[in-house]
């Protein structure tokens, strides 16, 4: 199916709005000579009144020269008597022949005193002006309309011709406004489709104004990074993945090549406690891989979770899952932040878990407004690994056997679940001595409040 190729927005915005440009000059030309038009008709209206009554006033005080008096171009003023017989006319008009005929005459005469019309005098439209003396004969007061209609005439052809000129010029100045106007965002596009094309990070051009351009330009970088950050949790996840999960599958290969082999070298019992143990040990890593790749995909719920009852709650299940019944762990003190509980409670669960696994006899979690400290009376981590610790799949020497150091993916959990929320874990000493062996470690958890 052929695309069919639409115009530009600019071109678009240009012929619409040059089109209702148009538009409005048309009708404001059209307005501009009725107004014209209809105020110089007026004017002649006042003129031709205004000499109907000076006549008719002459007349009545039998005062008519032998020249009817005149002063518009084309102006004719005749005095008829009863039968419709010229009896005083101005030098513009024929001393026989009346300007109107007498059936119209009568017409304009039975109005008013003095009424004003349009008609035809001597073959030509003209404003009519007729006025009654009182004593039977009629004033007839007449004023070209050829002026007014040339007047006119000319105004609309000049119009006519001015219109497309200004609409013309109009479309000109908005095209190269709109053009200048787009040309950040045509850089946006270009950048973006530079970017799409090298499938990596980039940036797009900031115009460091405060417009709806420069709002784009932040949201779409600020888009970009955040799908950039997604691209780099996925390329982590893969790896991490591909790095972890070879060891317990090529475990539980070998088991199984060993015990088919040689089915007299393992006892049933033996074999389904070995693979059991790889098996919950792979469902472990996997359940934690998927966790790390979904931090980050939506944005966590705050609200205001009790941090005392989170610390309980999570206290609990990691003392289950650890087995220690000499360990003695307990949860002291109250405090609130904000947060998500349930994103809260793996954070604590998780720094309980890493310290239960090296206690020596006691865990203790104190929570506060926006803390949760988990402390335990283990080895502690020395200052120059602490950062260290919060790497995928690390584990320090003493913690290097999976029994007892974990899939290493504890720490690093905790940290991204907590800068998710806004928050933050960071490691110190412990209670302890610090020239013991066993200064213990403090993890603490941050919140917003």
């Amino acid at each position: 199916m052929t695309r069919v190729r639409r115009w530009s927005l600019r071109a678009r915005l240009t012929v619409v709005t040059a089109g209702l440009l148009c538009v409005a000059l048309a009708v404001g030309a059209v307005l501009l000579s009725t107004v014209v038009q209809r105020s110089r008709v007026a004017a002649l209206d006042d003129a031709v009144r205004a000499r109907a009554a000076t006549v008719a006033a002459l007349v009545a005080g039998d005062q008519v020269p032998d020249a009817l008096p005149v002063a518009e171009p084309g102006e004719i003023v005749q005095v008829l008597d009863a039968r419709g017989r010229v009896v005083a006319t101005s030098p513009t008009a024929s001393r026989t022949l009346p300007v109107l005929p007498a059936a119209e005459v009568a017409g304009l005469r039975e109005r008013a005193p003095v009424v004003v019309g349009t008609a035809t005098a001597y073959d030509r439209a003209a404003r009519v002006a007729v006025a009654d003396p009182g004593d039977g004969s009629v004033v007839v007061a007449t004023v070209p309309l050829a002026e007014v209609q040339g007047l006119v005439r000319a105004l609309r052809l000049s119009l006519v011709g001015v219109v497309p000129v200004l609409t013309a010029v109009l479309a000109l100045a908005i095209w190269v406004a709109l053009g200048r106007a787009l040309r950040p965002v045509e850089r946006l596009r270009s950048a973006a489709a530079q970017v799409a094309r090298a499938g990596g990070p980039g940036a797009l051009p900031d115009p460091g104004t405060d417009d709806e351009v420069g709002a784009l330009a932040r949201t779409l970088n600020e888009m970009l990074d955040r799908l950039e950050v997604a691209a780099a949790r996925q390329r982590s996840f893969v790896a991490d993945a591909a790095h972890e999960l070879r060891t317990p599958l090529a475990a539980l290969g070998a088991t199984l090549d060993v015990a088919r082999t040689h089915p007299e070298a393992y006892e049933r019992d033996e074999l389904v406690a070995e693979l059991g143990d790889e098996v919950a040990r792979m469902q472990a890593l996997v359940d934690d891989l998927l966790l790390l790749a979904r931090v980050g995909s939506r944005p966590p719920a705050s609200q205001q979770v009790d941090l005392g009852d989170v610390a309980r709650d999570a206290l609990a299940l990691a003392v289950t899952a650890a087995g220690r019944p000499g360990v003695r762990a307990e949860v002291v003190g109250a405090g609130r932040a904000r947060g998500d509980a349930a994103a809260v409670g793996r954070v604590v669960r998780n720094l309980a878990d890493n310290a239960l696994r090296h206690a020596r006899s006691a865990v203790r979690v104190q929570v506060t407004d926006g803390r949760v400290a988990v402390v335990d009376d283990g080895p502690g981590v020395p200052a120059a690994d602490r950062e260290r610790v919060f790497e995928r799949f690390v584990r320090l020497d003493d913690a290097r056997a999976r029994a007892a150091g974990g899939s290493g993916l504890g720490l690093a959990i905790a940290r991204e679940v907590a800068r998710e929320l806004g928050g933050e874990v960071v490691l110190a000493d412990g209670d302890g001595p610090a020239d013991d062996d066993a200064p213990g470690l403090r993890a603490e958890l941050r919140l917003p409040v």
